[in-house]
C-alpha cells in the first residue's frame, strides 16, 4: 500500500432495502428489467436527507451486496459463455461488493420509497442514494465491446 492510499475506510449502512427476493436464484438478472415494486426504508436520522427528492423520477441506489463471494475475481455471464473479470462484467461476486440500481422512484412517505426496479436481496443494506440526471448520467455512445457480438446486455 502507498503512502496515499487509506489503510481503511468506513461505511455506515443508511437505510434496510425491502423487496420481494427472499433468495439469490429470485433476483432478476438485472433491476432495470423487474417490474417489482421494492421499498427503500431510510433510518429516522437519514430522512432529513429526503428533502425535495420526490422531485427526482430515477435515482442511484447504491447498496451492499452481503452474500456475494468477495474472493472471485472473475465471472461467466449466463447470455456470453465466456469468462471475464469481474469489473468488465455486473457480476456480484467482487471484491468490494457494492451494488448499483437505476430505479424508477414512484412514492416517497416519510422515511419510504417505493421504487421499480431493483435487484437486491431483501433486507440488503442501503449505502447511498443520488439523483438520476439524464444529462449528466445517460452516455448514449458507451458500449461494452463483448456483448455486442451476439450477447444481450446485462451482468
Amino acid at each position: 500500500m502507498s503512502a496515499k492510499e487509506p489503510d481503511s475506510i468506513q461505511i455506515h449502512p443508511i437505510g434496510v432495502i425491502h423487496t420481494p427476493y427472499a433468495r439469490r436464484e429470485d433476483i432478476p438478472r438485472q433491476g432495470r428489467l423487474s417490474s417489482e415494486l421494492c421499498e427503500i426504508e431510510l433510518y429516522p436520522e437519514f430522512v432529513p436527507a429526503l428533502k425535495d427528492i420526490e422531485q427526482c423520477t430515477h435515482l442511484f441506489v447504491i447498496f451492499w451486496l452481503h452474500q456475494a463471494d468477495r474472493s472471485r475475481l472473475t465471472a461467466t455471464p449466463k447470455q456470453d459463455g465466456r469468462e471475464h473479470g469481474v469489473f468488465a462484467t455486473r457480476s456480484p461476486n467482487r471484491p468490494n461488493p457494492l451494488a448499483l440500481d437505476v430505479v424508477d422512484l414512484l412514492h416517497v412517505e416519510g422515511s419510504r420509497l417505493t421504487v421499480r426496479g431493483m435487484d437486491a436481496l431483501d433486507g440488503s443494506l442501503l449505502l447511498d442514494i443520488k439523483p438520476y440526471s439524464p444529462g449528466i448520467d445517460c452516455i448514449p455512445q458507451a458500449r461494452i465491446a463483448w456483448q455486442e457480438d451476439g450477447a444481450t446486455a446485462g451482468d
